[in-house]
Order: C-alpha cells, then sequence, then structure tokens
C-alpha cells in the first residue's frame, strides 16, 4: 500500500473537497431546474447512485444545500427539496421589489455595456417550451444579467443577497414559465434596461426594473394557479420520489 508523504493526507482525502463540490453543484443544478422537484424526498444512497459519487462528498454537498434553504433533514429518513408555497413566492418577490430596483438605480451608469449585451445576447436564443436544457440555458443568462448589474452597483454584500435571491428565483421560472415562450417579451425588457443603465438615467432604471419583477411575479403566479401540474408539484408537502424512473 502506498503511503503519502509525511505531513500530506492520502490523495483519495485530499479529493474529497473536490468531489464535493462537485456534487453539490450537480444536486444544486437538478433541485433549481426542478429536475428533482420540490417537496421530493431523497437519500444519501439514491444520491450517490444517481451520480455515481461516493457518500463523504453527497453528505458534505447536502449539509451546504440544507444551509442554503433548498433541502430539509428528515430525521432517520433522509432530506426533502424544500417546497415551494404561495407564500415562498410572495416573499422572493416581496424582497426583491425591495432590492432590485434600488441596485438598478445604483448601477445606472457604472454597468459594462459590453458584458450585459453579450449575455443579452444569450438571451435572445430564446428557450424550447418543454425542452429542459434550452430552459435552464435560459435562465441561467437570464440570471447572470441581472447579477451583473447588481455587482455594478458596488456594494458587493448587497450583489451577493441578490444572486441568492435568484437562485429561489430561477427555480420558481422552471415552474412559472409554463408552456408559453415568453422570451421575447423578456428580450425587450431586458434591452430597454440596458439603455437606461447606460445612459445613467437611474430613475428610468428603477422603473424598469420594478415593471419586469412585477411582469414575471404575474407570469409565475398565473402558472401556478392554473395548472394543475404545477400545483401539484410545487405546493404539495409530500413529493415522488425523483429517482423512481431513473
Amino acid at each position: 500500500m502506498a503511503h503519502s508523504p509525511a505531513g500530506r493526507p492520502p490523495a483519495d482525502v485530499r479529493a474529497i473537497p473536490l468531489l464535493s463540490d462537485r456534487a453539490y453543484e450537480r444536486i444544486r443544478h437538478e433541485i433549481i431546474t426542478c429536475a428533482i422537484a420540490p417537496g421530493t424526498e431523497i437519500s444519501e444512497a439514491q444520491l450517490c447512485a444517481h451520480f455515481k459519487l461516493g457518500k463523504a462528498p453527497v453528505r458534505m454537498a447536502l449539509n451546504r444545500l440544507s444551509h442554503d434553504g433548498l433541502v430539509r433533514a428528515i430525521p432517520r429518513r433522509g432530506y426533502r427539496v424544500t417546497p415551494v408555497t404561495l407564500k415562498d413566492i410572495h416573499d422572493v418577490f416581496e424582497l426583491r421589489l425591495m432590492l432590485e430596483p434600488a441596485v438598478a438605480r445604483m448601477a445606472a451608469g457604472k454597468v459594462d455595456a459590453q458584458r450585459l449585451r453579450a449575455l443579452d445576447e444569450v438571451c435572445r436564443a430564446g428557450y424550447q417550451p418543454g425542452d429542459a436544457k434550452s430552459t435552464s440555458r435560459f435562465l441561467e443568462a437570464n440570471k447572470a444579467f441581472h447579477v451583473e448589474i447588481a455587482r455594478a452597483a458596488g456594494n458587493a454584500r448587497l450583489a451577493d443577497a441578490v444572486e441568492q435571491l435568484l437562485d429561489e428565483m430561477t427555480r420558481l421560472l422552471h415552474l412559472g414559465l409554463g408552456p408559453r415562450n415568453r422570451s421575447n417579451e423578456m428580450q425587450r425588457e431586458h434591452r430597454t434596461l440596458v439603455k437606461a443603465l447606460v445612459r445613467g438615467d437611474s430613475g428610468t432604471a428603477e422603473r424598469i426594473c420594478r415593471e419586469q419583477i412585477e411582469a414575471a411575479r404575474g407570469m409565475v403566479m398565473s402558472a401556478i394557479l392554473t395548472s394543475s401540474t404545477v400545483m401539484s408539484v410545487s405546493l404539495g408537502t409530500v413529493g415522488r420520489d425523483a429517482f423512481q424512473s431513473q
């Protein structure tokens, strides 16, 4: 058996943090994109088999996800992906309306226009309703667009708070985009916001940002309240086994 140099842990031990990061990103991605539906019960054994990872990195990843509020421990049973409730939707949008219009005002005249336009270009590709991969790419670009504006405002803590909030928002949008392709509307909203930010029009940037958030809230609420599929997935308290069909 090979031994590590004195003072250095074995290679397999050193690899655990890297594997933990990989496990965290992959599980988190499936939760945020609703590939693992809100309310679903999951276990370490299921996740290890699904992602072909060992117990230690999966356990560390679940601890991080629990800290993020994306999963909750169930004593002697495993974990449950945090359900999405009507109150969650209300709270997320209420907080967005408090933070993001103010961020847009602060960022006016300070943004990297080239970077924003590059992100908007990804959004212009749109998405195909029902196509999980194209929807995921579109929503990741949409999130990056808004995080870039938050970074431009110059307050790192505020930007971090907005980024974490937009992770929750992305999960809601995966539930709320529905069968209607809304990418053209969102692209127009982005372009008008970029113009206001570039010319330093803080009042208009704040107003447009507020209007965009209100429109997104209406879209999500409409999907939640009119789709029996979304209602059963997002508001149920007992989730299905996400891995039965794997």
